[in-house]
């Protein structure tokens, strides 16, 4: 089961990565409860997805913004962002109540 990410690629034009539930993200936990809700995802290593997650205006550059999370507990952490978990490396959202914004950033590909 895909949880709608392959649907969400088709939508987009993007190549189905999905990220597999016992890899981690990054997630700025603090920031939950804000909006818009943001995701941009690198080139998984090692044991990582790729995806890092924030919500609100400002993309910390802090040590301790992200934390690690593993990406099957995103279905009782915050469920909106699951579905577009299956876009590929160099994608990014952003989401809102009556938003959807979703394109491909080349910078991400070679970014770390």
């Amino acid at each position: 089961m895909d949880n709608g990410q392959a649907g969400v690629c088709d939508r987009f034009g993007a190549e189905f990565h999905p990220a597999h539930p016992n890899l981690k993200l990054g997630l700025a936990l603090a920031t939950l409860g804000r909006e818009p809700i943001n995701g941009l995802r690198h080139p998984p290593t090692g044991d990582t997805t790729g995806w890092y997650v924030w919500a609100g205006e400002k993309l910390s550059t802090a040590a301790d913004f992200f934390q690690s999370v593993h990406a099957d507990h995103l279905n009782e952490i915050l469920p909106r962002i699951v579905p577009y978990l299956g876009l590929a490396p160099g994608w990014r959202f952003q989401i809102a109540p009556d938003h959807e914004d979703v394109w491909f950033d080349a910078s991400l590909i070679n970014a770390r």
